[in-house]
């Protein structure tokens, strides 16, 4: 059988600073003041969560102009003439066209133009019909949406640079290239195309060659042949860095040929899908339909979907805009995007245009 002690007798209060056996008034006043306010000191308010930030920017088309054959450039402005938020070489605008497709298009003006932006645009018919829209479409006073300038494809301004444009690819190389000429950088331009009359901003390009001379390179297939890409890179100076944007043929010759070459770094934007790279065949199924479609290993889920319903939205093909995202029901994904958060993935949201499943794997989509 245990005992408990018994609890020593409580100390006697200590005598005030009069000697009184009593609490001193002041501090019984303190003492009841810390009670109550740290407690609440201790408390920290919620901080309130942001306000989302609306980055859809309504623009008129104020001015078209025929920049060479099948290219057309807009220049877009805010319908009360205000600023625009700023931008930097290799900028693109997300542009949601009449019909609601959106499409990126590289900014082609100057960047020191605060009241403008400037796209141009490549007619092609049998795409995906977003060029075709523009041409026929957006004549000036035409009203738009575009999202606010963002940069996949950023201008690092190297002491060393060669910038190679294939036809359209042009559009974010030409920001570049004056950057590169206020800065005073060693830089050097090349610009490939079918036929001069194919290749926009000739008169612009003209501009810039007769302001740095031997800097800007123009080669065409009727006069030139087609170009080399080990020839393309031999043009940059030891330790420099290339910045391309073209043809998805002329940037895979390129980034196969980069490694021979004398550069240091290479930079590429493609206006067309990336290859598939190590895929794998899987399976995606529909929860509408509970139809399943086969993913082949050299394709991606979003030109499956599209194939079945050509109204499937998308825009950059490259992960990195969102356009595409859908969410997944079940199934294992292999994420391969730059846009979606941690957070994003887990919740089961999916960029359909790059991202896959395992070898065989199936993912239900909400669809």
């Amino acid at each position: 059988m245990s005992r408990t002690a018994p609890s020593p007798p409580a100390a006697a209060p200590p005598p005030d600073v009069n000697g009184r056996h009593r609490s001193d008034r002041m501090m019984r006043l303190l003492t009841a003041f810390a009670d109550v306010y740290i407690p609440l000191a201790g408390r920290r308010r919620p901080r309130p969560a942001p306000a989302p930030v609306d980055d859809a920017l309504q623009l008129l088309v104020t001015r078209r102009r025929q920049e060479a054959d099948d290219v057309v450039s807009l220049r877009l402005t805010a319908p009360d003439g205000g600023r625009l938020p700023a931008w930097q070489p290799g900028a693109h605008l997300d542009v949601t066209l009449p019909s609601g497709r959106r499409r990126p298009y590289s900014l082609c003006g100057d960047p020191a133009d605060v009241h403008a932006y400037r796209i141009a645009v490549r007619r092609i018919d049998g795409g995906g019909g977003g060029s075709v829209e523009v041409h026929e479409a957006l004549r000036p006073g035409t009203r738009i949406t575009v999202r606010r300038p963002r940069n996949a494809f950023p201008f690092a301004a190297d002491a060393s640079v060669l910038l190679v444009a294939g036809g359209i690819g042009i559009t974010p190389v030409l920001p570049m290239a004056r950057e590169a000429e206020r800065r005073g950088l060693d830089w050097r331009l090349v610009h490939c195309g079918r036929t001069r009359a194919s290749l926009p901003f000739a008169d612009e390009l003209a501009e810039l060659a007769a302001r740095s001379p031997d800097r800007v390179e123009v080669l065409t297939d009727e006069e030139h042949g087609v170009p080399d890409a080990a020839g393309l890179l031999s043009r940059a100076p030891a330790g420099s860095a290339v910045y391309c944007c073209g043809p998805g043929p002329m940037l895979d010759a390129v980034r196969a040929a980069f490694d021979a070459s004398a550069a240091r770094a290479l930079h590429f934007e493609r206006f067309t899908a990336a290859p598939v790279r190590d895929g794998r065949p899987f399976t995606v199924r529909l929860r509408g339909s509970g139809e399943v479609l086969d993913v082949p290993a050299d394709r991606s889920a979003l030109e499956v979907l599209r194939e079945r319903d050509p109204a499937t939205p998308y825009s950059c093909r490259q992960g990195f805009c969102g356009v595409c995202a859908v969410r997944v029901l079940a199934g294992e994904v292999e994420h391969r995007d730059r846009k979606l958060t941690d957070e994003e993935r887990a919740a089961g949201r999916m960029l359909v245009c790059v991202s896959r499943a395992p070898e065989g794997g199936c993912l239900e989509l909400d669809l």
